[in-house]
């Protein structure tokens, strides 16, 4: 049995096709992907993301807990501040890639809904024996995301919070609409935005409103998808996983070697001093009309070399992208590769990422 956001019934309403999506039944478009993508890149697009897990942690030793199974570093967040990060096995697999939120009480772990209750028992497997409390909370939180650059007008007249003294990665607690809420400026689409965490019955409510403004068109999760792909933002599933670690996959920012103990810190240390052996890459094709999609195989001449990861058709770029992992040595911009793309191999090059780089914003 699919699970139902607290939006289902006005997705339908809105004539939404409805898919399943990580144990949700989920809006993937309302119109069509192309003009919900656009939109969100010229104005401001809102997203249902109710799906996604909240994981609190509390308690006198909740930094260090995080501290010790995430790989980034939550000390250096100051209250209201966001992190990205990620879980890892003591191998150096992700386990998943999450955000960290440090509030008033302690830590609000964002996580992916397909792996909510992987996470929330392997946190739990991991849990100090005194000092720490943790609680699933994603039952009880509903959540909208405004995003585009037109985000911060629509939202500002709804919300007690100065959204104009928000930084990137920041959130803050107050009122949108009357309702209490928990509103940070971040997103997945490379553009100016903010989520609104809200309780379940406050959610539908505050959605409507939000799509009054002549600015404002619901999207689903294939423009999601197209929005991140631009910015070679990684999907979990997708580019990384339990088989990938955050060095090859390009997340060597989000590792805190410098701070203490954490799991998988040994295992990096490891592979950081033998040398990864493959990367993950962007590629753009070469035909307009060649879309790569994932597991399809990468070749150099007649050698199979990698494996998309992710593909699509860019909407902003009106061109196939693509991201995938190659031999260390091969990930050079500029290098000239071939997808096996229905059969037939399809001339790519390897860009740098974001492909495309005239959002507001460019990475956490």
């Amino acid at each position: 049995m699919l699970k139902k956001t607290p939006l289902n019934e006005a997705h339908r309403k809105l004539g939404a096709k409805m898919v399943p999506f990580a144990g949700f039944e989920m809006p993937v478009l309302y119109r069509s992907i192309i003009d919900e993508h656009l939109w969100v890149r010229e104005k401001a697009g809102l997203f249902d993301v109710s799906h996604m897990g909240e994981i609190e942690v509390r308690g006198p030793r909740a930094l260090e807990f995080v501290s010790y199974i995430t790989s980034n570093d939550p000390a250096k967040l100051e209250l209201f501040q966001v992190q990205y990060s990620t879980f890892l096995k003591d191998d150096g697999g992700i386990i998943d890639d999450l955000l960290v939120y440090r509030l008033e009480n302690g830590f609000l772990l964002v996580v992916n809904a397909s792996n909510t209750e992987k996470d929330f028992s392997w946190v739990m497997d991991h849990r100090f024996p005194d000092g720490v409390t943790i609680r699933n909370l994603s039952d009880e939180v509903g959540e909208l995301a405004l995003q585009g650059p037109l985000a911060e007008e629509v939202l500002q007249p709804l919300t007690d919070i100065d959204l104009s003294k928000m930084g990137y990665y920041w959130a803050a607690r107050g009122k949108v609409m009357g309702k209490d809420a928990l509103v940070s400026r971040t997103g997945y689409t490379g553009e100016d935005g903010f989520e609104i965490y809200l309780a379940p019955q406050d959610t539908e409510e505050v959605f409507w409103k939000l799509l009054e403004s002549e600015h404002v068109k619901p999207a689903g999760l294939g423009a999601r998808d197209t929005l991140r792909l631009e910015m070679g933002y990684c999907l979990y599933g997708n580019d990384i996983d339990e088989t990938t670690n955050p060095l090859e996959a390009g997340l060597r920012w989000i590792v805190a070697f410098d701070k203490g103990d954490f799991i998988g810190k040994e295992a990096l240390l490891r592979i950081k001093e033998e040398g990864i052996r493959r990367k993950r890459i962007g590629f753009v094709t070469e035909a307009p009309r060649a879309i790569p999609r994932q597991h399809q195989k990468i070749y150099q001449g007649e050698a199979e070399v990698g494996e998309v990861t992710s593909g699509t058709f860019s909407p902003s770029l009106k061109r196939g992208i693509g991201m995938g992992y190659v031999p260390k040595n091969m990930a050079k911009r500029g290098t000239r590769l071939s997808v096996d793309i229905r059969g037939k191999k399809e001339v790519a090059e390897i860009v740098g990422l974001p492909f495309y780089k005239e959002g507001t914003v460019k990475k956490p």
